[in-house]
């Protein structure tokens, strides 16, 4: 693994910092406040490539490396983690599964477009009483020649509310429990198929996270990702490389709180001096900077093992749980450092320290990681 980036790669980080700045940052207060999902935004960040980053371009992608993708994440979430994590989804949770697994049919019609940033996709696994246990799931899909018909409700589903098409996890045989879980990819628009209510959160306000409902939905078995009673393994296959853009979401709020307080702390008097002059504040700065450069090497080692070929589930578990939980602490410290005025809407920090707290939840929370490092680090020794 080399820990410097490439050329390429220096100038894509440079080019969507330079977006960031210019598009995304300007509106995330805005986003926060109001939970309007960036279309506009989303639009622009397509002609950037930056909805199908590691897709190559055969397929409608950009064609870069996951490496690449890590960064343009971090670089979003940098200034508005919604934007990064409708980005990820896009990415990593709908494109990811149908370029690794789909029929040609089905890279034309269901990656394509949305890789080119056409459409939105989603990712539909959790339910109401289905999160980490994910392989209870309820949603049930009956095959009736050559079609499913699918009822059920899946919850908290990021990008649901504004999604052309969602990879849609079903129970295609309850008895066989994991092994009876069946991968559809449904499209808006289906009879059957509503949108439900928007869930109303602490934080990344703006991704459209909704219900969906399926009551007599009929599928297409041609939009089936992969082989019945194989959808559990796509599930989890597909939560690897979703997990590193959890970790790079993570990263890059933890990197923009840090050098929102750094600023503030070299601007802010007290006592006659501004306050990075003070031991205490210089303690929590280098804590917070050492923490999240460890967090973006986890980061990169996983990416960088997912470009080899690899299998990097401990890698993204690892990554993901670090970078998580260094973002809360670092998000906390940023609002320590500002005083009372990073209490304040009126800063960023506050709406930093909300969005970082969800990283330790979606994608599998801190203590299901640990549970699949756990498990590799047993077979390892």
């Amino acid at each position: 693994m080399h820990l410097d980036l490439t050329d390429e790669q220096k100038i894509l980080q440079r080019t969507v910092r330079e977006f960031a700045e210019a598009e995304v940052k300007p509106l995330a207060r805005h986003c926060d406040e109001t939970g309007e999902f960036p279309r506009e935004t989303f639009r622009k960040a397509a002609e950037l490539g930056l909805t199908g980053v590691a897709i190559p371009e055969a397929e409608g992608g950009a064609g870069f490396d996951h490496i690449s993708y890590a960064i343009v994440i971090e670089e979003i979430s940098r200034v508005c983690a919604s934007t990064g994590v409708i980005l990820s989804v896009q990415n990593s949770l709908y494109c990811d599964p149908i370029h690794r697994l789909g029929t040609e049919a089905q890279k034309s019609k269901f990656l394509a477009p949305f890789a080119h940033g056409e459409k939105i996709g989603c990712y539909a696994l959790t339910e109401p009483q289905a999160g980490s246990n994910a392989a209870a799931l309820t949603t049930k899909a009956v095959r009736r020649g050559d079609r499913y018909v699918v009822n059920g409700t899946k919850s908290w589903i990021t990008n649901g509310g504004a999604a052309d098409a969602a990879i849609v996890y079903v129970n295609t045989e309850p008895a066989k429990g994991e092994k009876g879980i069946t991968a559809l990819v449904i499209e808006r628009g289906t009879p059957g198929f509503k949108v439900g209510k928007e869930e109303k959160k602490l934080g990344i306000n703006a991704t459209a996270c909704t219900e969906l409902s399926f009551s007599d939905c009929e599928v297409p078995v041609e939009n089936r990702i992969g082989a019945e009673g194989e959808g559990y393994k796509v599930a989890l296959s597909t939560l690897d490389g979703g997990r590193i853009g959890i970790a790079a979401q993570a990263t890059g709020i933890a990197q923009g709180a840090f050098e929102t307080a750094l600023k503030y702390s070299q601007e802010r008097l007290a006592f006659g001096a501004p306050i990075s002059q003070f031991q205490a504040i210089q303690f929590m700065l280098a804590d917070m900077s050492t923490e999240i450069e460890a967090a973006r090497l986890l980061l990169r080692r996983a990416a960088w093992k997912q470009d080899s070929g690899a299998r990097f589930s401990m890698e993204a578990a690892m990554a993901k749980l670090f970078a998580s939980e260094m973002a809360t602490r670092v998000t906390h410290k940023a609002i320590q450092i500002h005083g009372g005025y990073g209490y304040s809407r009126e800063y960023p920090v506050e709406r930093m320290y909300r969005d970082a707290r969800i990283t330790e939840i979606y994608e599998g929370t801190s203590e299901i990681q640990r549970l699949v490092i756990a498990a590799w680090v047993l077979k390892s020794y």
